[in-house]
């Protein structure tokens, strides 16, 4: 009979995922705010909004660790 493992939680891939979604997130924020006229300002924004998806994509991919 063989137990059951639960996936491990690996801090290394919740640190990666946090940093890609946050580099992507500023990124289009620069894109877009260099179209409409301050690229600073947009990659501000972006900052913001890839903070929060960050932490929800890291929710998304590891809260189910029961």
């Amino acid at each position: 009979m063989q137990g059951t493992t639960s996936p491990q939680f690996n801090a290394a891939g919740a640190g990666g995922v946090l940093l890609a979604v946050l580099a992507v997130c500023v990124g289009i924020g620069v894109l877009v705010g260099w179209a409409v006229g301050s690229g600073a300002i947009g990659a501000l924004f972006g900052a913001v909004v890839g903070i929060l998806g960050g932490i929800a994509a890291v929710y998304i991919r590891y809260g189910n660790m029961s």
